[in-house]
């Protein structure tokens, strides 16, 4: 399997593309720069499968409607925020200009599952605390987790926004994400990937919790 980070839009979300060796696809956070997240996939010649979405704050949920508009897919959401799609104040664009409403019927998620898409499997682990429908996507075939906003590399995610929970996101770290294996590589909502082996050594957030 392969991997592609996209940065999109004004706050720089990541944007991924998780590829199969036949093609297939899924998009994860697909948060602003549709267009250009179209076109992306179309010169790779890959097949989407699905849209899989961490967390529905604005900035990775933006370039969903332009995706939708070329493949019919299914997107994946928490079902605590199944509302904020089409809820500008609930994801939080109503506050930066540019409200951005999400007109389609997400496939939600309740409590840890396994998602079997195509040639994908992945555990998907509730880590609320940046938002209370924050969910991890742990592909233990590609020794990776797409961690949306809950872990960084060096930081976490910010708590200060409706339905953040300090306390809720360093438990949902600790029990969900550091108990992947150490070599599991990280891919964040932004900035560059780490292990969870680094981020345990090294992530100044995390030091002296247990």
């Amino acid at each position: 399997m392969e991997w592609t980070r996209i940065p999109v839009g004004p706050i720089q979300a990541n944007a991924y593309l998780l590829s199969a060796a036949d093609g297939a696809c899924v998009i994860v956070d697909p948060g602003a720069e549709g267009a250009v997240l179209v076109r992306r996939i179309e010169e790779k010649q890959l097949t989407p499968l699905a849209i899989l979405l961490t967390h529905a704050h604005f900035d990775h949920i933006g370039g969903i409607s332009d995706v939708l508009a070329r493949w019919n897919i299914p997107v994946y959401l928490h079902e605590n925020e199944k509302q904020w799609l089409q809820d500008p104040a609930l994801n939080g664009s109503l506050y930066f200009g540019d409200p951005v409403v999400v007109r389609c019927e997400p496939t939600c998620i309740t409590g840890r599952t396994t998602l079997t898409i195509g040639p994908f499997m992945f555990d998907v682990r509730e880590t609320p605390g940046h938002s209370p429908g924050s969910v991890s996507y742990y592909c233990e075939a590609a020794q990776m987790v797409f961690s949306g906003d809950a872990l960084f590399a060096g930081s976490i995610g910010r708590t200060d926004l409706p339905g953040g929970n300090h306390q809720q996101l360093l438990n949902s770290i600790h029990d969900e994400l550091l108990t992947l294996p150490e070599e599991t590589v990280v891919l964040s909502g932004h900035g560059p990937e780490t292990t969870i082996g680094a981020e345990m050594d090294t992530n100044p957030f995390l030091h002296g919790f247990s």
